[in-house]
């Protein structure tokens, strides 16, 4: 696949993700491909770039579906849809697409504009211990209650959930800091579909190697 195709395929699958409500829910595999897949297009076409979409943190994929995370998702959506390889294939656009592109300039305003504030750290930025907790434990019951992780959320999900609303050494700082006042347990255990990125975007405790989980405790 050429670049150009890539940007087009790439930008095609988050403008679904989005339009289907990606940004606040599970979209089901199913759904999502039936959006996408045109008439001269495989799903096997498309793994490729799902895989690279999840690499730059862009979405998260999981058994059941498909997710797209703010604020990556939105900034690599943006970027696409104002790059000049983008454009829709053959002579009709769907309607989905119409739809969705008009619903994005309607909001573009909101969406993609909190997240380069995020980003900036104009506003929402994270600058204490207190607030740190907040987000955390916010973001936690969110992934738990999404995607049925049974109370063992992984860090990497908690860590890209939040951003550039923090530093990662603040991150690292401060979820160790919930470790050692109880608010929550960093867990070891085996994760089955590790990658280089996602134990990256884990936790080294000192003297005590990688943690992969979080696990909250109970007040």
């Amino acid at each position: 696949m050429t670049t150009k195709n890539t940007i087009q395929s790439k930008t095609r699958v988050l403008l679904a993700l989005w339009d289907l409500g990606g940004i606040k829910q599970q979209v089901s595999k199913g759904l999502l491909t039936k959006r996408i897949v045109s008439k001269t297009k495989k799903v096997a076409d498309y793994q490729g770039i799902f895989e690279e979409l999840q690499k730059q943190g862009a979405i998260a994929i999981s058994k059941k579906g498909y997710s797209l995370i703010s604020p990556k998702g939105l900034e690599v959506l943006g970027e696409g849809l104002r790059s000049d390889g983008f454009k829709f294939e053959g002579t009709i656009v769907g309607t989905w697409a119409a739809n969705a592109l008009v619903k994005w300039i309607s909001q573009i305003n909101v969406g993609v504009a909190s997240a380069d504030v995020a980003v900036n750290g104009k506003t929402g930025a994270i600058a204490s211990y207190d607030e740190f907790k907040s987000a955390a434990l916010e973001v936690y019951d969110k992934l738990n209650y999404e995607y049925n992780f049974n109370n063992l959320v992984p860090i990497y999900r908690i860590r890209r959930e939040i951003g550039d609303r923090v530093s990662r050494t603040e991150f690292s700082k401060w979820l160790l800091e919930m470790q050692e006042k109880d608010v929550l347990q960093l867990m070891a255990g085996e994760m089955r579909d590790i990658t280089p990125d996602k134990r990256d975007d884990s936790i080294t405790v000192p003297g005590g190697g990688l943690r992969y989980y979080t696990k909250l405790l109970n007040s």
